[in-house]
């Protein structure tokens, strides 16, 4: 396999970053719930955010490197026989999907930062908090981050039913190829 994307098929760089960010933000929306469970006692009171805030870093690094790569490499064209709207509106939710991301991380940014101090990513090196704080900046922070997550998610599960639809219903390469599998004929 190679690792850039060609016109038939993705790279196993794509592949990669795909998968590896799926499983984090998937990861992330469970542990997010998991942690307002949690109670001033539980032994994961605050190693669950410190995680999930890390964890939230490193998908942004990883969201970056991956729109850098889809410059680098691009996409290998569609193989289905959509109609050009449902090929504009799967354009629209991967865009969406990065947008929510972003969002998603700077929300999360502003929650933790709203005390003025920085981020602490896995004790390897602490992003500051920047910005000033205005009034309430954590609760209204926290409502956004939220609501972006149940969209997010969402949006997810649109993509997901759009890819078993190419697979079940179209009988196209379409997933196989984010699976790294060779186009089926």
């Amino acid at each position: 396999m190679r690792f850039a994307n060609t016109r038939q098929a993705y790279g196993v760089i794509s592949i990669g970053l795909h998968w590896l960010i799926a499983l984090l933000v998937i990861g992330l929306f469970l542990l997010g719930l998991y942690m307002t469970s949690l109670d001033y006692y539980d032994p994961w009171y605050q190693a669950a955010p410190d995680m999930h805030r890390s964890l939230g870093i490193v998908m942004v690094v990883l969201l970056l490197f991956r729109l850098l790569w889809r410059l680098i490499s691009p996409l290998p064209e569609p193989v289905g026989n959509d109609p050009l709207i449902l090929r504009r509106a799967a354009e629209l939710v991967h865009w969406g999907l990065y947008l929510l991301l972003f969002a998603i991380a700077v929300s999360g940014y502003l929650i933790t930062t709203a005390d003025g101090r920085g981020i602490e990513v896995f004790g390897w090196f602490t992003l500051p908090a920047l910005l000033p704080a205005f009034d309430n900046m954590e609760d209204v922070a926290g409502e956004v981050h939220w609501v972006l997550a149940v969209v997010m998610l969402t949006l997810v599960g649109v993509h997901s039913l759009a890819a078993l639809k190419h697979h079940f219903i179209d009988r196209d390469a379409t997933l196989m190829r984010m699976l790294g599998r060779p186009r089926r004929s």
